[in-house]
């Protein structure tokens, strides 16, 4: 199976590009709508994934192109505009399939896996032939019960034959399905691959003519004797490739990158995942710094005396940025890039405050980059070896205190609650804590009069102090912030991403102060 990926953003593409040929798809990855439009029409895929901001085409006005051209291939669309509205001008375009970002990558797989069985002659994700088996979910190829061991491009060859049993298969018709825009294989290389998966069916048990050869036309499948199966059984002569789209242009064999995933994908493995991850986010890392100058230079930009071309460019930058660290998994850098996106959009007239409060979320956002480190936002338990963090939680919520004082607990953290704000001092002075965590209004206490308290003594100016309210609207954020909150958090909350934030705040402070 082939797909074509446009994507600008240079981390996502690439995080991706391997994700989906680790999943053994052929994958051609572009950057610009321009270039999507010259793939999809040059050569054969099954499934176009596209942004929705793109330079030079938008995603939009891609597939509105495409289905004007009668292109019928799936064509899913990639997206953090998550309003009824996008969603509809998406669906009327044309698009199969609407995926928000940040999404979760498994899902994301079997929304691609779906997409193109819907497409395909045979739709089942299990493909038989007699007692050969392909299971599409977990990539797990047998024939009687005994296990295959298939490359990427036999295991592709295979399925692609299984999903299509009617149709004899040339060998531009496997060229074109089996090998990207940059690769450039002979029949020679065709027949090779035919070769050993002939040897590979053999070898458990399989007729040595299993994938039959009609000369001059190409391979197809031989019917099992005294089998039944899930697909036709003989091969028209007539059939022809599924595509409306032929492919030109020239073709070649790459050595396959190394695969991060397991084969069986029905369970996951956190570690090597996590591992991959981050080895990944060490080569972008400074990537997504550069955008976040350029977010600086811009917003420095801003006119308040209406919109130009520098909150546009914010726009952009920051809804780039919030697409790649959620692919990520770094929660807390993307929703302050999100913030950035949705207070700067080009149809917003922006005064002096806001352009200085658009600045502040920035500079936080640099400094989450600066510190990001994958396996902490993953939840994974910290270093037994390194002394419990002690954290105050003050609210007016009993319930919530002690939920989340259990679950924090296993994450390290040594947690003190306060549900009576009136005790606080008496009960902050005996804990001494190394992060304290406030709500916004409790009874007879007011938590942003309290940390300004706070700020006023010497001794606790450089104490962190987070917020944690119920309360989303920018003026009470900006207020946590002007009387000195490093962080303001929006309930509901799972303690995860609590202890993430909390990290990630005394990762900053550690590396500013060393």
């Amino acid at each position: 199976m082939r797909i074509l990926l446009v994507e600008d953003d240079d981390a996502l593409r690439s995080l991706l590009t391997q994700r989906l040929r680790a999943e053994k798809y052929a994958v051609d990855a572009v950057s610009d709508g321009q270039q999507g439009k010259d793939y999809a029409l040059a050569y054969q895929y099954d499934l176009l994934i596209l942004d929705v901001m793109l330079p030079q085409l938008d995603g939009i006005s891609l597939c509105k192109i495409l289905r004007a051209q009668e292109y019928t291939l799936p064509i899913m669309l990639l997206t953090a505009q998550d309003s009824r509205r996008a969603k509809l001008t998406g669906w009327d375009a044309g698009v199969d399939d609407y995926v928000l970002k940040p999404f979760d990558e498994e899902e994301l797989v079997a929304r691609v896996r779906a997409l193109l069985r819907r497409n395909s002659m045979n739709p089942l994700p299990t493909l038989t032939w007699g007692p050969l088996w392909l299971d599409t979910n977990t990539s797990e190829v047998s024939y009687g019960g005994q296990t295959l061991a298939l490359t990427t491009k036999e295991y592709t060859l295979l399925e692609m034959m299984l999903r299509d049993s009617q149709h004899v298969f040339s060998n531009e018709d496997i060229i074109e399905g089996l090998w990207t825009s940059e690769e450039f294989p002979t029949e020679a290389t065709v027949r090779s691959h035919v070769r050993r998966l002939r040897q590979k069916l053999a070898t458990a048990g399989a007729p040595t003519d299993l994938i039959a050869t009609s000369h001059g036309r190409g391979y197809y499948l031989k019917p099992v004797e005294g089998s039944t199966t899930n697909t036709s059984s003989t091969p028209s002569s007539l059939s022809q490739p599924s595509s409306n789209h032929q492919c030109q242009g020239p073709r070649g064999v790459v050595e396959a990158e190394p695969n991060p995933w397991p084969m069986n994908r029905s369970v996951p493995v956190p570690s090597a995942y996590t591992q991959f991850l981050q080895k990944t986010w060490e080569q972008y890392r400074d990537s997504c710094l550069q955008k976040v100058e350029l977010l600086l230079e811009a917003i420095a930009q801003l006119d308040p005396n209406g919109p130009n071309n520098a909150q546009t460019d914010a726009h952009q930058l920051a809804h780039t940025l919030s697409g790649t660290l959620g692919t990520f998994q770094l929660d807390n850098a993307m929703h302050l890039a999100r913030q950035i996106e949705q207070n700067v959009h080009p149809d917003l007239r922006l005064d002096a405050a806001q352009v200085a409060v658009l600045r502040n979320y920035a500079m936080a956002l640099k400094q989450d980059i600066e510190t990001a480190y994958i396996g902490a936002t993953l939840g994974m338990p910290p270093n037994a070896s390194v002394p419990p963090i002690r954290l105050m939680l003050v609210d007016d919520d009993p319930i919530f205190l002690k939920t989340m004082q259990e679950q924090l607990h296993g994450y390290g953290f040594e947690v003190s609650i306060l549900d009576t704000p009136q005790e606080f001092w008496p009960v902050f002075k005996n804990v001494v804590p190394s992060v304290l965590v406030l709500d916004v209004q409790m009874p007879a206490v007011n938590g942003l009069e309290l940390c300004q308290t706070l700020r006023l003594a010497p001794e606790w100016q450089k104490l962190p102090v987070m917020f944690l309210s119920i309360f989303a609207d920018m003026d009470t954020q900006n207020h946590a912030f002007a009387v000195g909150a490093d962080d303001y958090l929006i309930k509901p909350i799972t303690a995860q991403k609590l202890s993430d934030r909390i990290r990630q705040r005394l990762q900053r402070i550690q590396a500013v102060s060393v």
